[in-house]
């Protein structure tokens, strides 16, 4: 563990990012920890899994638990299943951190702060300050934001740029236990290489093709083998429908070997090796509604 957990006032807690889809929730939780174990795009729900990353400093560690984006207009046993894991999230923490779109605060944002529990600690982050021309349009939305929680703390934020992420930090952590540390110094999530991989995978399909097929895909790591400093995986992609399969294949299969390569250079990079990927791609109808193929697929 770490040598910081002997001091006397060390904090040390789980703390849920919650917030409506697309709101940047991922992007602020990579850039606090310093690596990406969290995929994100500029599609929104992109998270579909509980993402943990691990701040640790001299005086406390944040284990920050990304939530799928609360989804209220799209209905399917996967959507549920998400936001289930949001629900059961924000009553398992020691606190909460809402992201909110600086400058406006929609219906989704409230159907939010209205899972939060009676009486449970959370804070409001004030995301993509970066964006707006006035920052006085803050004024009136902290104001309301305060009337719908007693939030202990509103703080803006630009998770893309890293503006005012060391006082959210200060701000989250007076909502902590004076605990002894849960993970080691460097540990940077407790999410295996095999989950992170199909993570890198998907993420590609979200960045490089266009809105339906990434919603209609999941990735299942087949084999995944380390000898020494090499990683041998082999993976499925999962669709919904036979197009989707040409889609993601492209003419030639030139676009699965442009997502296949990408993700093996984000997969080099955190892993610290060489890595050889080989993807398939298969037709399973009806996945997203099937508990059956839920749970095999880590839903």
């Amino acid at each position: 563990m770490t040598d910081a957990s002997n001091a006397a006032d060390f904090r040390c807690g789980y703390v849920a990012i919650a917030g409506r889809p697309n709101v940047g929730k991922s992007t602020l939780l990579n850039q606090v920890v310093g690596q990406r174990v969290s995929i994100t795009s500029k599609k929104a729900q992109t998270t579909r899994h509980r993402i943990t990353g691990i701040v640790t400093t001299d005086d406390a560690q944040i284990v920050f638990v990304d939530t799928p984006g609360f989804q209220t207009k799209h209905r399917s046993r996967l959507n549920d299943r998400m936001n289930r894991a949001v629900t059961q999230c924000l009553s398992d923490v020691e606190a909460t951190l809402v992201v909110i779109e600086a400058g406006r605060t929609t219906e989704a944002d409230r159907a939010v702060i209205r899972l939060l529990p009676k009486g449970s600690k959370a804070l409001a982050a004030l995301n993509k300050i970066d964006r707006l021309a006035d920052q006085n349009a803050l004024l009136p939305q902290m104001a309301e934001l305060a009337a719908l929680f007693p939030f202990a703390a509103l703080v803006p934020v630009s998770a893309e740029k890293g503006r005012g992420l060391d006082g959210l930090l200060a701000e989250v952590r007076e909502l902590l236990p004076v605990s002894d540390p849960i993970f080691d110094a460097d540990d940077i999530t407790d999410r295996d290489e095999r989950f992170l991989a199909a993570e890198f995978i998907r993420e590609k399909i979200f960045r490089l093709l266009g809105e339906e097929v990434p919603y209609a895909a999941t990735v299942a790591i087949d084999t995944f083998e380390q000898k020494g400093e090499l990683r041998r995986i082999h993976a499925t992609i999962h669709v919904d429908r036979h197009n989707q399969r040409a889609i993601l294949l492209g003419e030639g299969g030139q676009r699965m070997k442009e997502i296949a390569s990408a993700a093996r250079v984000d997969m080099e990079r955190l892993f610290g090796g060489q890595v050889f990927l080989e993807v398939w791609v298969r037709v399973t109808k009806g996945w997203a509604e099937d508990d059956a193929k839920l749970r095999r697929f880590g839903y």
